[in-house]
């Protein structure tokens, strides 16, 4: 017979779960472990809300594991950490992203590309290393390894911050990996949402141009004045796509992945 949640672990956690497709989420009681060696126990202050959650929520990847609590862009202060723990203390803000386990040895951990892992471990609806459910941060406290946890500058507010840890990084993972981050080369970006927003920021503050394409006239404003773009560019306007298919693009990010 299954352990239930709330006695899986000796240390109990209140979250926010789903427990069926329809996605509805209502008060849950259920369990942590206590902090490991390795581990850092953190109290959750902020948690995004990633568009991957209603996914996962309602089931529309056919993988999900109910009850499942929800939330990987996770900021919170640290409340305990393990003996064998030397990049974290008591009082640091920090914050966990989409991944909370691997294996730590094979060649794509090594070369830090853990999300290529065969035992990569999600933060909520996996199993982990103890057969035991993972829980996201759509609770009171979390509980994992220092390696899947990150600092927060004390210059960065923390809730904004939260949506960095999934939406943030993966718009700025790209640009880094592709050697897109050098003043004067030029980004395209298509879609001005969740994503493509932060991708135009993370540009410009690297010192790139940036043209946003979108399929909306009325985000122009938001692109140009707000944001920082340099060029904006109509998807629907023949035209204005001609000019920029001349234009000396170096890379495009999507908004859609």
């Amino acid at each position: 017979m299954a352990v239930q949640p709330e006695i899986e672990h000796p240390r109990k956690a209140y979250g926010w779960a789903a427990r069926d497709t329809s996605g509805v989420l209502s008060p849950f009681w259920f369990s942590r472990r206590k902090t490991g060696e390795k581990d850092v126990t953190f109290k959750v202050l902020y948690c995004g809300v990633c568009h991957s959650d209603l996914h996962k929520l309602k089931n529309e990847w056919s993988d999900s594991i109910y009850p499942l609590v929800p939330g990987r862009e996770i900021v919170g202060e640290v409340t305990e950490v393990g003996s064998k723990v030397d990049k974290f203390k008591v009082g640091d803000k920090v914050a966990a992203g989409c991944l909370v386990g691997s294996c730590h040895s094979c060649q794509n951990c090594v070369n830090n590309l853990e999300n290529y892992c065969q035992q990569v471990i999600p933060t909520y609806g996996a199993k982990y290393v103890d057969g035991t459910i993972t829980y996201g941060g759509f609770s009171d406290f979390m509980v994992a390894d220092e390696h899947f946890v990150v600092n927060i500058p004390s210059a960065l507010p923390l809730d904004a911050a939260a949506p960095l840890l999934c939406a943030g990084i993966t718009v700025y993972g790209p640009l880094r990996y592709f050697g897109l981050d050098k003043p004067g080369m030029h980004l395209g970006v298509v879609g001005l949402g969740g994503l493509g927003h932060l991708a135009v920021k993370f540009a410009k503050a690297l010192g790139l141009k940036v043209t946003v394409i979108s399929t909306s006239p009325k985000k122009k404003n938001e692109a140009i004045q707000h944001l920082g773009a340099d060029f904006f560019v109509v998807s629907r306007d023949q035209d204005q796509m001609q000019y920029c298919a001349a234009l000396p693009l170096h890379f495009i990010e999507s908004e859609t992945i």
